[in-house]
């Protein structure tokens, strides 16, 4: 569009150009090709500007932006065609557009609406931020914790989690998460004293530090081996009897009694927390692995349930001045229901590795020890096979739920038995070979299978973890923790907003940990005094050893 050929003599004070790729409403700005004065004098206006073109017009604008975006500087020649004698030449005039380059982009603050347009190793600053958040002991965060009400029971397992798995439900993540805490604390409250003495009193509970404080612990949980130890070991390393001794301390029985949780949950819940190995004694019972028949089953039965030796052994065995822990804490569950007679009650039972275990075992104790037992769910992490195909039927029909949550580089999850994955298994059951497996799980003395349903996670879809950590760190409870709070689902990766701190796992599994976020860049974020771990004297729990070969 054109100006007008002629203007008014008086009363002048602006004029405006109008076009349709840009509008000027009167106001400056450095990248106007025209400037205009608050107030013009009519008088001075003796020529009319020239007409000028849109073409014209869009050429000074896009040249006002880049001076505006870029440095002052002479114009060096750019060579085009390279010979072997204008190499040096070539790499400065190569070297002046790159800084042009890079001088637009600067100007231009791409990293605002792209954070992740520069390599891994560049970070951008609101990285590092969420970095050093989730490195810091002073801000942990969490998924939140929003009212179940009345969908408790589905995220307890009554629908075996249909429909909540894939994708992770954000409410089940952040149970699941609260219950390996749990586990967390049995394994603290251990490791700050080993040792179990003649003078213990076992009907007295420890003081246990509790992640959620809306629980209160009312038992204390005791697992005595059936085997022994020479008395001359005691002898060569006395400050290590712990290791060797026979009871040891391996969880507790908590309840909720806090209203506002209570009412968050919709229920009152009794939780189970069990350990996992730690003494020498525990280390030769897991390696009993042939099946046993259990106590007071008919001999008759096709598909008779049978369980692992040591895990069995572990559960029915009662020391000196100690109940064996079925005793323990059917006893105390007892006590509880009648307690809380008439509220609306739940047990959930968690347990990692060993603990994993023997929370199956519990649990089907549990679900038929009173007439009005409340419903019972287990949580493991990490846990291995505990029976055959009869004792899951047998949990089965006493309408235990189970969740197990696996990592697919634990090794630990795939013993004992043979090496036959459960999908495989199934099928064979499905296409009518199934008079054949049950025929094998009575004959064979290691016809193990999983029990409940699966939460398959993996350490390689950690942005954080080496994608070959060793087997100790895939095994690790803080690992688990950390793969479930980012788990999105299986086809997903990982969570970029996860919330759990990566401190202890750093503290844990500094080895494991991708160098990237150990380098010089970061030595000022990873600070152990930020976030410190008592050391205790005693051998850490297996699940944090390091592997043989690191």
């Amino acid at each position: 569009m054109q100006v007008a050929a002629t203007l008014p003599a008086t009363g002048v004070h602006f004029f405006s150009t109008r076009r349709a790729s840009f509008k000027c409403n009167g106001y400056s700005s450095p990248l106007k090709p025209i400037t205009r004065a608050s107030s013009i004098n009519a008088q001075s206006l003796k020529t009319i500007a020239p007409v000028t073109t849109t073409t014209e017009m869009t050429k000074i604008h896009l040249s006002n932006l880049e001076k505006l975006l870029q440095k002052e500087a002479k114009p060096e020649p750019v060579i085009q065609k390279l010979g072997k004698t204008g190499e040096n030449r070539g790499k400065q005039g190569g070297k002046t557009e790159e800084n042009r380059g890079r001088n637009l982009l600067e100007g231009l603050n791409l990293s605002r609406i792209w954070p992740e347009m520069k390599a891994a190793e560049e970070m951008s600053p609101r990285h590092l931020i969420r970095l050093h958040r989730m490195l810091s002991s002073k801000s942990m965060e969490y998924s939140p914790r929003n009212n179940l009400g009345s969908r408790w029971k589905e995220y307890h397992g009554c629908k075996d989690w249909l429909g909540l798995l894939d994708p992770l439900d954000e409410n089940l993540r952040r149970e699941l998460v609260r219950y390996g805490e749990f586990i967390q604390a049995a394994y603290h409250c251990f490791h700050s004293d080993p040792a179990t003495s003649a003078n213990d009193n076992a009907h007295v509970a420890r003081d246990v530090s509790l992640p959620d404080r809306s629980y209160k612990v009312t038992k204390s949980l005791y697992a005595t081996s059936s085997i022994g130890l020479p008395k001359w070991v005691d002898d060569v390393a006395p400050d290590l009897g712990w290791m060797t001794q026979r009871s040891s301390w391996i969880g507790y029985v908590a309840v909720c009694d806090d209203k506002a949780e209570i009412q968050r949950m919709g229920r009152r819940d009794i939780v189970i927390a069990l350990r996992g190995t730690a003494t020498c004694l525990e280390w030769g019972e897991n390696l009993r692995d042939v099946l046993v028949q259990m106590p007071g089953e008919n001999e008759l039965v096709d598909t008779q349930p049978k369980v692992e030796c040591g895990f069995l052994s572990l559960y029915k065995t009662g020391g000196a001045k100690i109940p064996s822990l079925a005793e323990s804490v059917v006893n105390e569950v007892k006590r509880l229901v009648e307690m809380y007679k008439g509220e609306s009650l739940s047990i959930t039972v968690t347990g990692h590795s060993l603990g994993a275990a023997l929370a199956l075992l519990v649990a089907d104790d549990i679900s038929t020890c009173s007439p009005n037992a409340p419903p019972v769910a287990v949580f493991s992490f990490g846990g291995p096979r505990v029976g055959n195909k009869g004792f899951v039927n047998r949990l089965e029909s006493k309408n235990v739920k189970v969740l197990r949550i696996v990592n697919k580089q634990d090794v630990i999850t795939k013993v004992p038995g043979m090496f036959v994955s459960e999908a495989i298994d199934k099928k064979l059951r499905d296409t009518g070979a199934s008079g054949v497996l049950n025929l094998l799980d009575n004959s064979m003395p290691w016809a193990y299978s999983h029990v409940g349903t699966e939460l398959r996670v993996d350490t390689t879809k950690s942005p954080f973890l080496k994608p070959n950590a060793d087997v100790a760190c895939c095994h690790d409870l803080e690992a688990y923790l950390h793969l479930v709070d980012g788990y999105l689902g299986s086809n997903e990766s990982f969570r970029p907003n996860a919330k759990r701190s990566l401190a202890k796992l750093l503290n844990e599994q500094g080895a494991n940990i991708k160098k990237l976020y150990k380098g010089k860049d970061l030595s000022s974020l990873i600070l152990n005094r930020e976030f410190s771990f008592p050391r205790i004297s005693c051998l850490p729990s297996p699940s944090v050893l390091p592997s043989p070969s690191s």
